[in-house]
């Protein structure tokens, strides 16, 4: 049992099917929180008895692996780092555990909303696209306005790597909480951050109650994207100013490994630097 797992042991569980019927929320507002792991427990361990954790066969945290698809000149990294409206993230997101995997696309609504489309992928293809990946992502581009020929010149650009409990609230709210957290580039290179979490919270709209809590904490959102500013983060000669108070602060901490073969041993911080339904889901 982990701290984070421990810090929900009074709550009790919800099955997956349960939370899919109850708030799959795939059009929603997201709050982000990067925040040291013993404040995280602190406010977890105050959260409604009310409040259920997603649980399969005993287990109430399950690993994750996210591969993020980019052009050679970064448009998706570079519509995100200015916030462009019609910025866009596709990725395979993989539940480990359960040998699972999509492929999403997910895009900006009206009012900050996001919106995720999601269709089931075979996960012995999650780092490539295939030729249902590559059509479902033209279809998708051509959705938000975009040309979709940017489909033939997406690659993996970055693999992210976590753990996650997840929270049912009594409000019908969502919230996740990752552990571990893990970036590893296209080179290899790979960024941790072990005490670090981001909890997110998923609501149709106003502040959940989890929201006010950590407010009352003193947090606030931070604004974080794992890709945006992990991509930022392991590639210094980008751009990152919408990302730079968190590049100087938690991420300027973070270990750094390089590249199996390459002459760089792990760095000790940044000195500068900072399963579900296999059905298509649309919202």
């Amino acid at each position: 049992m982990t701290g984070i797992t421990r810090a929900v042991a009074h709550c009790g569980p919800v099955s997956l099917d349960a939370l899919t019927a109850e708030a799959e929320l795939l059009t929603r507002v997201d709050r982000k929180y990067l925040m040291r792991i013993d404040g995280a427990r602190a406010v977890l361990c105050a959260v409604d008895d009310r409040t259920r954790v997603l649980e399969q066969h005993g287990a109430r945290d399950f690993a994750y692996e996210s591969v993020y698809f980019d052009t050679a000149d970064r448009l998706s990294y570079h519509l995100a780092a200015r916030s462009r409206r019609r910025r866009f993230k596709l990725r395979s997101r993989t539940y480990v555990g359960a040998g699972v995997s999509f492929l999403e696309m997910k895009t900006r609504g009206g009012r900050g909303v996001t919106v995720k489309e999601r269709i089931a992928y075979d996960p012995g293809h999650r780092r490539r696209l295939t030729e249902a990946g590559r059509a479902y992502s033209a279809e998708a581009f051509a959705g938000i306005g975009l040309d979709p020929a940017l489909v033939d010149g997406l690659d993996a650009a970055l693999t992210t790597r976590y753990r996650r409990t997840t929270l049912l609230a009594p409000d019908g709210s969502r919230a996740t909480i990752d552990t571990a957290l893990v970036w590893i580039d296209a080179d290899g290179r790979t960024l941790e951050l072990p005490d670090w979490v981001i909890v997110e919270s998923k609501s149709a709209g106003p502040p959940s109650a989890l929201d006010r809590a950590l407010w009352r904490s003193g947090m606030r959102p931070a604004g974080i994207s794992k890709f945006g500013t992990g991509t930022a983060a392991l590639h210094p000669e980008l751009s990152g100013n919408k990302w730079a108070r968190l590049l100087r602060g938690p991420f300027a901490t973070a270990t750094e490994s390089a590249a199996p073969g390459s002459a760089t041993s792990v760095t000790a911080a940044r000195p500068h630097l900072p399963a579900p339904r296999p059905t298509k889901d649309l919202s």
